[in-house]
Parts: C-alpha cells; sequence; structure tokens
C-alpha cells in the first residue's frame, strides 16, 4: 500500500493519516481534537503570561470560554457569508460545522468582540487583556493549523521545492484542485498523487515565531496593545503571502480578489501605520521632555 501523505524532497513518507477515531457508530474527528487542544494551550499559555506580568489569571478563563463561543460563531459566519454562492441553495448546511468551513479570521474577530465584551463586564483593560491573549493566540493557530493536515485541505498550489507535499488524488476534496494541480500530478507505484505547498506548515511555523517575538517582548513593551499590534501585523503579514498559495481561497463578492489577502493587507498596513505612529510619538515625547 502506498503512503497517504509524502515529503519527497525531504524523504519522510506517512503510511496512514487517519481523519478520526471509530467508536462504534460514531467517529471524533482529530480536527477537533487537534483544535480543542489548541485552545487549551493557547489559555494555558495566557494565563503563564498573565502570571509573568503580575496580573491574576482568574480573568483569562472567563474570557476563553466566551472567546472559544464567539470565534466559533465569527468563524462560521464569515465562512459562510464569502460562500453564500452554495449557502443561500443549502441552507440546512450553515449550522453543520461537521461539514467543515470555520475562516480564522473570523475566529479572531469573534474571539476579540469576546474579550471586549468581557472587559468592559469585569472592568478590566482591554488592550492588556488582548496583550496577554496574543501570545496564546499563536500558540493556538500553530497547533491548530496541523487539522489542514489530517483533512487534507487549506493546500497550496503545486510545487517542486524543498517542502513539496504529496497527497493522494483520492483524498483530495475535488473542489480544490485546480488546473495547475491536475497538468501535475504525480504517479507513485500506480496510485496518483497531487503535489502542493504545505501551507498549514507553513503558516504553522510563522504562527510560533510570531508566538516567540511576543514572549521575548513582553517585557519590554511601552505600552498595552503594543504586543497584540505586532501579532496582527506579524500575523496578517505572514497570511498575505500564504494566502496567495491558497487553491481554496474565499474571494469578495462579485471580483477575484481572495477576501483574507485584501483583509491581510488592511490589517498589516492600518497595524504597522499604529506601531510606526506610537514610536515616533514617544521619541518626540521624550526628545521634548529632554
Amino acid at each position: 500500500m502506498n503512503p497517504d501523505i509524502i515529503f519527497p524532497h525531504l524523504g519522510i513518507k506517512f503510511d496512514t493519516v487517519g481523519r478520526g477515531i471509530q467508536l462504534g457508530d460514531f467517529t471524533i474527528a482529530f480536527y477537533g481534537i487537534i483544535i480543542a487542544s489548541a485552545m487549551i494551550a493557547g489559555y494555558l499559555l495566557a494565563c503563564y503570561q498573565a502570571k509573568r506580568t503580575g496580573q491574576k489569571a482568574e480573568i483569562y478563563l472567563d474570557t476563553v470560554i466566551w472567546a472559544i463561543i464567539f470565534a466559533i460563531i465569527g468563524a462560521r459566519c464569515y465562512y459562510v457569508i464569502f460562500s453564500w454562492d452554495y449557502y443561500k441553495e443549502h441552507p440546512a448546511e450553515i449550522i453543520n460545522l461537521r461539514g467543515g468551513g470555520l475562516a480564522i479570521y473570523g475566529g479572531i474577530i469573534g474571539g476579540l468582540l469576546a474579550a471586549y465584551i468581557v472587559s468592559r463586564v469585569k472592568k478590566y483593560s482591554f488592550l492588556l487583556l488582548v496583550d496577554t491573549a496574543c501570545a496564546g493566540i499563536a500558540l493556538g493557530q500553530a497547533i491548530g493549523r496541523f487539522g489542514n493536515f489530517f483533512n487534507r485541505e487549506a493546500f497550496g498550489k503545486y510545487t517542486d521545492s524543498l517542502f513539496a507535499m504529496q497527497i493522494k488524488l483520492s483524498d483530495v476534496n475535488i473542489d480544490e484542485l485546480t488546473g495547475n494541480l491536475g497538468d501535475h500530478l504525480v504517479n507513485v507505484n500506480g496510485t496518483s498523487y497531487i503535489q502542493v505547498h504545505p501551507t498549514f506548515l507553513y503558516e504553522s511555523i510563522w504562527s510560533l515565531c510570531l508566538m516567540t517575538l511576543i514572549l521575548i517582548f513582553t517585557k519590554k513593551k511601552k505600552y498595552d496593545g503594543q504586543l497584540m499590534l505586532i501579532y496582527l501585523c506579524g500575523y496578517s503579514l505572514g497570511r498575505f503571502w500564504i494566502e496567495s498559495l491558497r487553491t481554496d481561497q474565499l474571494m469578495l463578492f462579485g471580483t477575484g480578489i481572495p477576501v483574507s489577502m485584501a483583509l491581510s493587507g488592511l490589517i498589516c498596513v492600518s497595524s504597522g501605520g499604529l506601531l510606526i505612529y506610537n514610536f515616533i510619538k514617544r521619541k518626540i515625547k521624550k526628545s521634548k521632555a529632554e
């Protein structure tokens, strides 16, 4: 039997990559297990950040509970809105989360909204809250992306680069296949594979690097909100590039513009602009004081 997934230039083969654990007639998807693990890891890192900055960690439990709920709703709404041509014909599928369809930017928006509401109710600084949580968000994204590996989804275009990944054609959603991929099918012992950019891996590594940067910079930050701006600028910069490689892009209505690329560009420019503005403002203020 041929391997399910191969990294030919790295010499790595995964003979069997299951999609879940079967318990009788019920299947527990690895995707769900990984997402749940990502949420727990993100929460624990947020608590660690709270303790090392002299805060009480209890408020982050309240925040993460509501953030998870709002993030799932936001991620689903984002996906449905920008896939409306399908869902307007299949409205019953809107609530079918097991069928897939969660967009990470919608999850971020929903999570930030939940954090804002909690901060208002608890009379806590919203900017301090998100500063403390953003390293955990990056870690959660790094772990969560491996759910795409087990689902054989969210991959990129054809590549023959060092990190090229081969997936059995029979395991892939036909809707995610582009002409470019079909023109470069690879035959391994009689089995057809697509050969693609492992964009899940790129984003996971990018998120881990971003998390590390935030952890290092935590004690050096100059104002509340700075870490969140670094996260937003850094994540959106990487996502802009990674999204350009994807084959399953959601498009802005009536255009051929990938919505996540447009949003990434907007977030990167605005958050980067705020970082520069605050840096210059502090420099001017410091020079006047001297």
